[in-house]
């Protein structure tokens, strides 16, 4: 059981950010791009810490959809289809009390890999998942 428990979860009118305020203290606006590159989901952070992706392309992403999961937690349904992530409620704490630290991580991975937050021309709007890796559905987790 989480000891966090939300009393605001409130997505803004262009759908890319995300307000988040929880009983014990700590209210967070967490982007939709952070949120996205973030997800729990088995697709972006693999099986292991080893196998976590670094999302490049999601700057434009937003939220579609805010919907609770049980009583412990939302799930996101984002613009580019992505919608496997399960944001529990002290993982949302987490992320909003890291951000600064985590959103700089994330840039300086970008850059490490060459990739950038804006999508490019060839660049499809979802990530294709052949090969049989996390995301098409033969690794087992979905």
């Amino acid at each position: 059981m989480s000891e966090r428990w939300p009393t605001e979860i409130r997505l803004s009118g262009d759908k890319r950010l995300l307000t988040v305020a929880f009983d014990g203290g700590g209210r967070f606006e967490l982007p939709a791009e952070y949120l996205r590159v973030s997800s729990p989901s088995a697709e972006v952070q693999g099986h292991s810490p080893a196998e976590r992706k670094v999302l490049g392309g999601k700057r434009d992403v937003a939220i579609l959809s805010v919907e609770p999961v049980g009583n412990y937690a939302v799930k996101l349904f984002f613009d580019d289809m992505h919608d496997t992530g399960i944001f529990g409620w002290d993982y949302l704490f987490d992320l909003g009390r890291e951000y600064r630290n985590r959103w700089s991580t994330y840039l300086r991975e970008l850059e490490e890999r060459g990739l950038s937050r804006d999508r490019t021309a060839s660049a499809p709007a979802k990530a294709s998942h052949g090969g049989g890796g996390c995301g098409s559905g033969s690794c087992g987790c979905h």
